[in-house]
């Protein structure tokens, strides 16, 4: 039985039109997963610890920019709109 990357080996070396193809797929596949990756380290919404720290997004400051993109906004200027809890 050959093994996977044998056989798309020899599908490529046959078919070298599929080279761009595999190329994207590979990298959206690892663009959606660096993504992901970064949801789940950086968003204030995902609670990692419990015990030390149960509501991480009470301790964010109001400057701090958490998201990945933003449009015309400078959170350098931004004022506090929350109670302290």
């Amino acid at each position: 039985m050959p093994s996977m990357l044998g056989v798309v080996a020899k599908q490529l070396k046959s078919h070298p039109a599929l080279i761009p193809l595999f190329i994207f797929i590979g990298g959206g596949a690892t663009m959606s997963m660096m993504y992901l990756a970064r949801l789940a380290l950086k968003n204030p919404d995902v609670s990692w610890d419990r015990k030390n720290n149960p509501e991480p997004w009470n301790n964010l400051q109001p400057d701090h920019q958490y998201k990945l993109f933003t449009v015309n906004m400078d959170y350098s200027k931004m004022k506090k709109d929350r109670p302290d809890f």
